[in-house]
């Protein structure tokens, strides 16, 4: 009797990447020690705003160890080169050149204008105090409104105004909908909020870092980055490095956020440095500097109308965005709340939608992709205009929502933006969530408490959203004038033994891709998981990618996979039936045997594998090789959803809140490995509270960030969020052969306006309607006293208390 092997895919297989990460058996980017290296250190400045007058190096050339000093002017003569920016939104957009180091102006505190190189990383450090630099103060320009003000400072005084970039959807326009304006003019009911959503720093596990080796015939670097592929072509785009002289590798990475979704100008400055010396040369930034430049995430004002019938029917949305793009334009950073734009009206059946985004140049740290990248944003926006609809028509909020959600016999369903939601059912999700919760035990507590002035109030948050990942089809992408594309590419090779190599550009910095494509590999190929091997992160062993973001690897990556592995099939069966002398189709393909129908007759994959190694006697015509790969593009985005319950108990004394419980219901469709899949939601919902509670980049009146270390930039820990009960539906993707949805960004999207909601839905009868983000206690505490009109006046505890500017500009 034949032993049923059980399936891999849906195993909670633990990761076999963990034993060399939690063990530190494996290798950082600042691990790396080679031959001769030397070490870069950048001076950075500390005005956010002023003229370059001179720079005098002479004593840091002397400083010991020093090997040599560079300016701007030394590393870029011509003034030739300039960071890349992949999205150009507008054809109007201004695009200012980000250079390499400043040479004759900088724009935002942390701005590099000089660095040393020597031969150990103190003595490279040490020499930056011996560097003489006069600098002219020019006016600073700081939040979204003053710099769009008359008359404002400019932070590039030659492109005549602060305005990057205005992108406009209209549904009317687009005739995917009808007139926000017909809605406005004849709705029963408008409700209309601005909301903040604050600056916030990825604060990465792992620091940046890179190390260049122009030693032998090809440049290598070593890049703690998401996106080796991606910086491998943009390198040799911006230096004029033949693409082939150039390998890119991302070893292990300490995590990334979409903070390492970038082409940085200290990536570009090792490899000119590197050419220039003729050594190898490694940089790795503190976690100050880190603070100060590397990318932001968020930054926006949302102003937000909704209109509806009196019965709660919605009937119009009108989004109008500021978008802080900081002092240049990252590589995606302009397209960021693009991908917001679609996803504002999330699972509700708008009729009449409008959005307009408006990105905005300050004296800042550059802004560019952070988990979810635009879908957080508007998220947070819908869930928090849906509850305040509700308090307007006096409905229960969970009720506001499903009465205007898609059902889930209405799947496909073209959205009032044009996308079409291949599969989903809220209804499920929300009613698992619900039972899970004790929502109707809850709000019978809140009522109790409210009518006996309990002095800790209880609050009841809703976030039942959905996102567009798995970026993305590449005419979608085209459509929108990103330059690059969605596909993602992956190989199979079949060793002579019967073991298998993956060979994957979807670049892993802790997901877990080498256990789930191990998964798989062994349902689709027959092979045991532990005789694969999936290899990642290295251009010239995987050289094709478009690498890691945007929830895109397993429902992008992992399909490449499968298309591979179905080559490698079908290359097998011709094999197999010469070696059975049969014909190709009498045989059946299970558990990695070929076996000729109605008979016991069969060969394993390990067997063709060898007897191709050997090549003795294969089919005329037919090459000694299983080796297949594949290119996947989607058809379509992936629309994961879910539904998030979250319960705070505010004391109203101090302004503390509590997260007493939190339930979250996601459906992210058929699932390779439940473990990776809690990892990644629990990873989400962490960032998503801290948005919410903790975290805010704050800047004060002169552009300095105040909040440069973890002393001051406040990162929750384990103590400082709640146990979660996380639970899934699942309703299978319909564009894709493994019916997987992505996962990565779920949890932070959701979160934030679950928690925001329920600490708002506590105090909201002391006329309370909003708080700005982080709603730290004394923010808390002052719209108790004040109500609304004051709940945004004070600022960030983080920054210092009252008297301090937070990144928006507005005086607190």
């Amino acid at each position: 009797m034949t032993a049923v092997v059980e399936p891999e895919i849906g195993k909670a297989r633990l990761r076999k990447e963990d034993a060399r990460l939690i063990t530190g058996r494996t290798r950082w980017t600042d691990n790396l020690t080679l031959p001769g290296m030397l070490h870069l250190a950048v001076l950075r400045s500390p005005f956010a705003h002023a003229k370059i007058v001179s720079i005098d190096t002479s004593a840091a050339k002397d400083a010991p160890g020093v090997v040599a000093v560079y300016t701007g002017k030394d590393l870029d003569p011509e003034g030739a080169i300039g960071m890349p920016c992949a999205w150009p939104i507008t054809p109007d957009m201004k695009s200012p050149r980000r250079p390499v180091l400043a040479s004759d102006q900088v724009n935002f505190a942390g701005e590099g204008v000089a660095v040393v190189v020597a031969r150990t990383s103190a003595e490279a450090h040490d020499a930056l105090e011996s560097i003489d630099v006069e600098y002219e103060d020019l006016p600073v320009v700081l939040g979204l409104e003053a710099a769009m003000a008359e008359g404002a400072p400019l932070v590039h005084e030659e492109l005549g105004t602060n305005r990057n970039a205005l992108w406009v959807f209209d549904s009317g326009e687009a005739g995917t909908g009808s007139s926000i304006d017909e809605a406005i003019a004849s709705a029963e009911v408008t409700v209309k909020r601005r909301f903040r959503q604050q600056r916030l720093i990825p604060a990465f596990m792992e620091p940046r870092a890179c190390v260049v080796d122009p030693t032998a015939a090809q440049l290598t670097m070593w890049v703690s980055t998401q996106v080796p592929h991606v910086l491998k072509t943009m390198a040799a785009l911006t230096l004029g490095i033949p693409e082939h002289k150039l390998r890119v590798i991302a070893p292990d990475v300490g995590g990334g956020f979409g903070g390492k979704l970038a082409v940085v100008s200290e990536e570009m400055m090792c490899l000119i440095v590197a050419q220039k010396i003729g050594k190898p040369v490694k940089w790795n930034e503190s976690r100050s500097e880190s603070m100060v430049a590397a990318h932001h995430g968020r930054d926006q004002i949302q102003d937000i109308t909704i209109t509806a019938k009196r019965d709660g029917t919605v009937t119009g949305l009108k989004v109008e965005l500021l978008a802080d793009m900081g002092a240049y334009l990252g590589l995606v950073g302009p397209g960021v709340p693009i991908l917001g734009a679609f996803m504002f009206n999330s699972i509700y059946k708008f009729p009449a939608y409008h959005f307009a985004c408006t990105n905005v140049f300050t004296n800042t740290t550059l802004t560019d992709a952070y988990r979810g990248a635009g879908r957080p944003e508007a998220t947070f926006a819908i869930e928090r205009i849906m509850d305040e609809l509700a308090v307007e028509l006096g409905m229960e909020p969970l009720e506001l929502r499903e009465k205007n959600w898609i059902k889930h016999e209405e799947f496909p369903f073209t959205t009032v933006c044009g996308l079409t939601y291949d599969s989903g059912n809220y209804e499920a999700a929300t009613e698992k969530a619900k039972q899970l919760f004790d929502y109707d035990g809850l709000r019978r507590e809140q009522a109790e408490r409210r009518a006996n002035n309990d002095p800790v109030q209880l609050g009841i948050g809703i976030s039942t959203f959905t996102e567009m990942c798995g970026l993305a089809p590449s005419r979608v992408l085209g459509s929108l004038d990103y330059a690059a594309g969605g596909w993602e590419h992956a190989g199979i090779r079949v060793l002579p033994t019967g073991k298998v190599e993956v060979l994957t550009g979807a670049s892993a910095h802790g997901q877990g891709h080498e256990t789930a494509w191990s998964q798989i590999v062994a349902d689709h190929l027959g092979v045991a998981f532990e005789d694969v091997e999936v290899l990642h992160g290295d251009t010239q062993s995987s050289h094709k990618g478009m690498d890691t973001y945007g929830s895109r690897s397993l429902v992008v990556g992992g399909i490449a996979v499968v298309k591979a592995v179905e080559k490698v099939v079908a290359k097998a069966r011709v094999i197999a039936a010469h070696m059975m002398e049969c014909a190709e189709d009498d045989l059946e393909f299970e558990g990695g045997k070929f076996t000729v129908k109605g008979t016991d007759k069969s060969t394993g994959i390990g067997e063709i594998a060898f007897a191709v190694f050997s090549a003795h006697d294969l089919p005329d015509g037919v090459e000694p090789s299983l080796d297949s790969d594949a290119t996947f593009d989607p058809e379509n985005f992936s629309f994961p959803h879910g539904t998030h319950l979250c319960a705070t108990e505010v004391d109203t004394e101090t302004g503390r809140v509590t997260i007493r419980s939190y339930v979250c219901v996601d459906d992210v469709g058929s699932v390779v490995n439940p473990i990776i899949v809690e990892g990644q939601v629990h990873g989400g919902l962490a960032q998503g509270i801290a948005q919410a509670l903790y975290e805010e980049a704050v800047f004060d009146e002169s552009g300095t960030l105040q909040t440069g270390t973890f002393a001051d930039y406040l990162l929750p820990s384990a103590m400082d969020l709640p146990k979660f009960v996380t639970d899934r539906t699942e309703t299978p993707s319909t564009t894709n052969s493994l019916g997987v949805k992505g996962v990565g960004e779920a949890g932070t999207i959701a979160s934030t306006p679950a928690v925001v909601n329920s600490v708002i839905d506590a105090v909201r009868h002391f006329g309370v309607n909003d708080i700005e983000m982080p709603l730290s206690p004394m923010r808390v505490w002052h719209a108790i006293q004040h109500g609304t009109a004051a709940a945004g006046d004070v600022g960030s505890e983080a920054g210092g208390g009252l008297g301090s500017i937070d990144a928006s500009g507005g005086a607190k």
